[in-house]
């Protein structure tokens, strides 16, 4: 019977690790998030190609992050689910190489595409009439950038550098964090640094410089009705909103990782260490409602389209 490197049977049931209550738990709560998830994007995506008022460039990047967040329910959290609800990894050893690559080719695509969406929005709010006119040509440069650099960072394991393995209460696959081996160590090292730090980094300077223009065109205002300093404070709670929902959801893992490399002694319980990997999930049901349904063109739009 194939077994995984973390000596965790792919077809038994990993009864020690939880209880039969605590596994259908995880399912549900799984579950929901994978529902959701499902829902919401289908109706991101159809939303914005039924609209003609939103399809717009800046609206290619929402399509593209409702993609991304659609096949990590579709590949990722309903496998988890129904795993879960059997208590094992069902799969096999090429189940878990190929939903492993599958969530993380997806979750990488959708992290830098919200990597993409806060460039743009600098792009678009600092430079309305400038040198840098954002156009649909910068759109789809972006949305292929975010595939072509997921696929560049998550194909590696399958030939050899790094692996796909097993994770938390083993009903799901994903990078493998826990091998001391000096060429999974440098890859999973890689990995953090340029599919998590560095569009965390853009992130945090895009929206930095965009809160600072605003703030420099507020003091030049003069308004009586203090218009302007409320647009000014409505920005910066979405954009710190957004920061925060990004970090909620990949913080999580990327810190347990980083933790597991740097420390080889590191003992994580399976239960704790699967609570980052439902975090990571979760961003499925955020990334729409925060990138998405909190903007007022899309609600004003929402419910005639609910209604048909």
């Amino acid at each position: 019977m194939e077994r995984f490197s973390h000596h965790e049977n792919s077809t038994a049931p990993a009864t020690e690790l939880l209880s039969r209550t605590g596994f259908t738990i995880m399912a549900i709560i799984m579950g929901l998030f994978s529902v959701a998830g499902l829902i919401l994007n289908i109706l991101v995506i159809v939303m914005i190609l039924r609209n003609r008022q939103l399809r717009q460039p800046l609206s290619y990047a929402l399509v593209n992050l409702a993609i991304c967040d659609l096949g990590c329910s579709v590949f990722g959290g309903l496998p988890t689910t129904v795993n879960s609800a059997m208590g094992y990894f069902s799969l096999g050893r090429l189940g878990c190489v190929c939903e492993g690559f599958a969530v993380a080719f997806f979750g990488i695509a959708s992290l830098c595409t919200v990597g993409v969406i806060s460039v743009e929005r600098y792009i678009v709010v600092c430079y309305p009439m400038g040198a840098v006119i954002f156009q649909t040509r910068h759109a789809v440069a972006g949305v292929v950038l975010s595939w072509v650099w997921s696929f560049v960072w998550n194909t590696p394991p399958l030939f050899g550098w790094g692996s796909y393995e097993l994770e938390g209460i083993k009903t799901s696959c994903a990078p493998n964090w826990y091998s001391r081996d000096v060429g999974n160590m440098s890859y999973i090292i890689i990995y953090f640094l340029l599919c998590f730090a560095a569009p965390f980094s853009i992130i945090l300077v895009s929206y930095s410089r965009l809160l600072w223009a605003l703030h420099r065109v507020t003091k030049l205002q003069i308004s009586e009705d203090r218009s302007t300093q409320r647009v000014e404070v409505q920005v910066a709670r979405m954009i710190v909103l957004m920061v925060l929902a990004f970090l909620i959801t990949w913080l999580p893992y990327a810190a347990l990782a980083l933790a597991v490399i740097m420390d080889s002694g590191l003992q994580v319980d399976p239960v704790i260490a699967s609570i980052p990997v439902y975090f990571a999930k979760s961003g499925t049901v955020y990334n729409p409602i925060i990138y998405t349904f909190m903007n007022r063109q899309v609600i004003y739009l929402l419910w005639p389209f609910c209604l048909c």
